[in-house]
């Protein structure tokens, strides 16, 4: 039975997908119009300062502090939304779990290994080689949306599953591969407000406020250990309780209020920030230089052959069902919707070639877009071939009614 929460989840995230492209669009017309010098030079340098007395000063340009911060807000949401659905959710049962879940880690691994072998003889280039393994649930969800009832809503929820667990692969590469210039002094105080929130939690503090300003301290320790910020964000929605002692759930209200602001504020502020390049002078052998055709192939090639041949394996053994009412060219179609890495992938590449040659930075982009493109329109194509209008059987709108 579906749930209600996944179901207005995936309403949200599906419309936030959609407003995700438009901005995306948006930061590309901008780059390659009259406004693009402005675009660079002017809008994603504009510096805004918080000052805490004389001792504490943070400076930064806009795309550090969308980047930085306001990231951080998205994976705060989305470490509520792994604990939801590893608590309460569609991922609770082992049984459920375990579909997904092998089919993530085929998702990440095949597209990580696909860019490698491209990437070999550049040691820059490789720093990269985690791009591809991302997935963009919003991106993903808003064409599933515009299928509609052509795909069953089992899919759906399989698709959000590998989605999610793939967003927390993506945290533990940020945390393992992309953390430098260590400051033990600053780590040591997150570390300690992370415990901080262990102890309210074990507590029975229930009032999300509480761990939000904790959750903010953390950030700012984070911030300047070398550890990306972001983390931080997950780390605190984690710590806050599924219910409190009236049985109700801080975690579902707060994933609640959030993801609006999220899905049509935070997200498409990224894209705008991130995704504007400038075409001009693009060639041929620009799109086929190795980390752009990496990205581009690790998304299309290796998240179809990870998701859908980890799937075929697990179904085939016997060790989970296939999902109701889906077909092997469902599966196919899914497999390359997950190639759809935008977000995700984008974000991964900052972190990956920060401080390298800005050529890396083109690169990326190029290669996240072309793949993710051509990943949502096959995707679709072939979903939309499946027939799925007759999978969505009375026996599924009953389950979507759940």
């Amino acid at each position: 039975m579906i749930t209600r929460s996944f179901q207005r989840f995936f309403a949200q995230e599906s419309a936030g997908g959609i407003v995700l492209a438009i901005a995306a669009l948006a930061a590309l017309i901008v780059s390659n119009s009259a406004w693009g010098d402005w675009y660079q030079t002017q809008f994603l340098a504009m510096r805004g300062d918080v000052r805490v007395g004389e001792s504490l000063v943070l400076s930064k340009p806009l795309l550090v502090w969308v980047n930085d911060l306001w990231m951080a807000v998205f994976f705060f949401l989305v470490g509520l939304e792994i604990k939801r659905e590893f608590v309460e959710g569609e991922l609770s049962g082992e049984g459920q779990l375990r579909l997904p879940a092998i089919a993530a880690l085929g998702g990440m691994v095949v597209p990580a290994l696909i860019y490698a072998a491209i990437n070999a003889g550049d040691a820059n280039a490789l720093q990269g080689w985690a791009i591809p393994a991302a997935t963009d649930i919003a991106f993903a969800l808003g064409i599933l949306l515009l299928l509609g009832k052509r795909v069953p809503m089992s899919l759906k929820v399989f698709l959000t599953a590998v989605a999610i667990i793939d967003d927390l692969g993506a945290i533990v590469i940020i945390a393992l591969f992309y953390t430098q210039n260590l400051s033990l002094p600053m780590l040591g105080g997150a570390v300690a407000a992370g415990l901080f929130l262990w102890w309210l939690n074990r507590r029975g503090v229930s009032r999300a406020d509480v761990y939000i300003a904790v959750g903010l301290v953390m950030w700012l320790m984070v911030l300047k250990s070398g550890v990306h910020a972001t983390l931080a964000g997950v780390i605190t929605a984690l710590a806050i309780p599924m219910r409190d002692a009236e049985g109700n759930s801080p975690v579902r209200n707060l994933e609640h209020g959030l993801h609006p602001w999220v899905a049509f504020g935070v997200l498409p502020m990224f894209a705008f920030a991130n995704a504007g390049v400038s075409l001009q002078g693009l060639t041929l052998d620009a799109l086929l230089a190795p980390v752009p055709l990496g990205i581009a192939l690790g998304l299309l090639v290796g998240k179809t052959i990870g998701v859908f041949g980890a799937t075929w394996l697990v179904v085939r053994a016997g060790w989970a069902p296939m999902p109701k009412n889906a077909n092997m060219t469902h599966l196919v179609g899914v497999a390359v919707l997950c190639g759809i890495g935008f977000t995700m992938s984008l974000f991964i590449g900052g972190l990956a070639f920060a401080g390298l040659d800005p050529l890396y930075a083109t690169q990326l982009k190029i290669g996240v877009l072309m793949g993710s493109i051509t990943c949502g329109i096959l995707g679709s194509l072939i979903l939309a071939k499946a027939g799925s209008a007759s999978a969505a059987s009375p026996a599924d709108a009953g389950d979507s009614q759940g």
